[in-house]
């Protein structure tokens, strides 16, 4: 490794450290994942081999599980689907996400060993599986699993120990990385990558990983690049400072950031900005209407409403009620108006649905409004570089240039852009969309200059010669985690 190396960081264990200075953007390094699977929830919709989304997958003739974009992806994958090919085909049916890595994983240490690459800083046996910290009930799930796995591994493979078993299926358990499709919103699946596991957890980092699904598409193999994982640099880091990345969104508070990794990573976050309580006083604020704050027992009646409202929300939202949600939504931010701050968690989670849902719906004028009201929110709470920023602005730029707002939408892809070059870099796919979406929009924004008249009326006769398609679905599962829990 050029640039990090293994040290023991005080009252952390191992992690890693710079060994270079490093700016903003800066790839510390990639890494291409031990094993990966794709979701039980997304294996008929996303490719198995480079983790797309894709509306027409093609089928394994053999086991009729995996499904891949076309034959370039399902060669380039086979290696790795080889041996679950056939155990599936033996066993009747794929077993869960689970047991399919922990097969995976085990397959290819039996093959190449616990090392696979000079460039590997961890083995997996070093890698930590807390199963001595887990809850009742994650034992018995982790019993069930380990029953699954016996019953689906093939005879005519190596054996191995249930202690061997247990140990990896509790690696994926706290270091599972959460992957993600080609537009970088939504998990559809789960993959090991030792060095990233040695990363050490800070709320406020200097580094940030993204999912890079790499390129099977080209016709010519020399140009096909591997799905990996890529650690960027978020500022200025100096030689023999630690390496750190946030394993929860930010957005939470304090004390449920420090629930959270408790519960689910085994550890007491001792950070600076969980042991000051930064932000939390924006991230609950009450507004302020004409210089006179709201009295504090309107902000908490208010806080516990949206609180409800919010489980309502989300219950629609699985429910793919979207009318429903745009609803409750409504009414909540009508009741949050002019009582919550603008930085208010709770009001900024109802502005990012209402927006995200609005604009599936095409009503691009009031999902425009929304979008921007949560980025200027975001602007106040996230770190300048941090990627969930980026993408928000990102999709608030879209939806303001799909309302006809070109000034504002082109100077919001811009932004985005600049830090998406720094979390992404500028070969990552969703940059380079984004790269193409801003010369377009720079292009309008020329024309909306020259003659206001005539844009609008070419932009009127592009949409009825071409009608607009409808947008994506809204998410139900977004990544907000580093590390997947069952």
């Amino acid at each position: 490794m050029e640039f990090v190396e293994v040290f023991d960081s005080p009252g952390k264990g191992r992690g890693l450290r710079a060994t270079k200075e490093l700016w903003a953007g800066d790839v510390l390094f990639s890494e291409a994942p031990f094993a990966s699977v794709v979701f039980d929830s997304h294996a008929a919709c996303v490719c198995h081999g480079c983790f797309r989304r894709q509306e027409k997958l093609q089928r394994c003739g053999q086991c009729r599980f995996a499904q891949y974009c076309d034959r370039t992806c399902q060669r380039a994958a086979w290696e790795e689907h080889k041996l679950e090919c056939a155990a599936i085909k033996n066993y009747g049916k794929a077993p869960s996400e689970n047991v399919r890595l922990a097969a995976r994983v085990m397959w290819r240490t039996d093959k190449e060993g616990s090392v696979v690459s000079d460039l590997q800083l961890s083995t997996m046996d070093e890698l930590e599986d807390h199963i001595s910290d887990m809850s009742e009930e994650d034992m018995k799930d982790l019993k069930v699993d380990i029953h699954n796995f016996l019953d689906f591994w093939p005879r005519s493979s190596k054996p191995h120990t249930v202690h061997s078993i247990s140990h990896v299926l509790g690696v994926i358990n706290c270091n599972g990385f959460m992957m993600s499709d080609q537009r970088g919103l939504q998990a559809v699946g789960v993959g090991l990558f030792p060095n990233l596991c040695l990363i050490n957890h800070d709320c406020w980092p200097n580094c940030t990983v993204i999912l890079n699904n790499g390129n099977q598409s080209a016709i010519d193999t020399a140009f096909h690049s591997q799905k990996r994982i890529e650690l960027h640099a978020l500022g200025k880091i100096s030689p023999g400072e630690e390496v750190n990345v946030s394993y929860v969104d930010y957005l939470n508070l304090s004390e449920d950031r420090r629930r959270l990794l408790k519960q689910h990573y085994f550890f007491d976050c001792t950070c600076e900005h969980c042991t000051n309580k930064t932000k939390d006083d924006l991230k609950m604020a009450g507004a302020e209407v004409e210089g006179v704050p709201v009295p504090e027992e309107n902000v908490k009646e208010i806080t516990e409403i949206s609180l409800k409202m919010l489980e309502k929300m989300e219950q629609a939202r699985v429910d793919a009620n979207y009318n429903e949600v745009v609803k409750i939504c409504r009414e909540c931010v009508e009741k949050q108006e002019n009582v919550l701050a603008d930085t208010h968690i709770y009001q900024l989670k109802m502005w990012s649905t209402l927006s995200e849902v609005l604009s599936y719906l095409q009503f691009f004028e009031e999902a425009a409004f929304y979008a921007r009201k949560m980025v200027e929110g975001y602007l106040k709470l996230y770190h300048p570089n941090n990627a969930q920023l980026g993408m928000a602005t990102m999709r608030a730029g879209v939806t303001h240039w799909q309302a006809g707002h070109i000034e504002v939408g082109h100077g919001m892809i811009c932004k985005a852009y600049a830090i998406l070059m720094i979390t992404h870099g500028p070969t990552h796919p969703i940059t380079k969309d984004l790269e193409a979406m801003r010369v377009q929009t720079e292009m309008e924004l020329r024309m909306f200059k020259q003659n206001e008249y005539i844009y609008h009326q070419m932009r009127e006769a592009a949409l009825q010669n071409q009608p607009m398609r409808m947008m994506a679905e809204p998410l139900n599962e977004s990544i907000k985690s580093l590390f997947r829990r069952k």
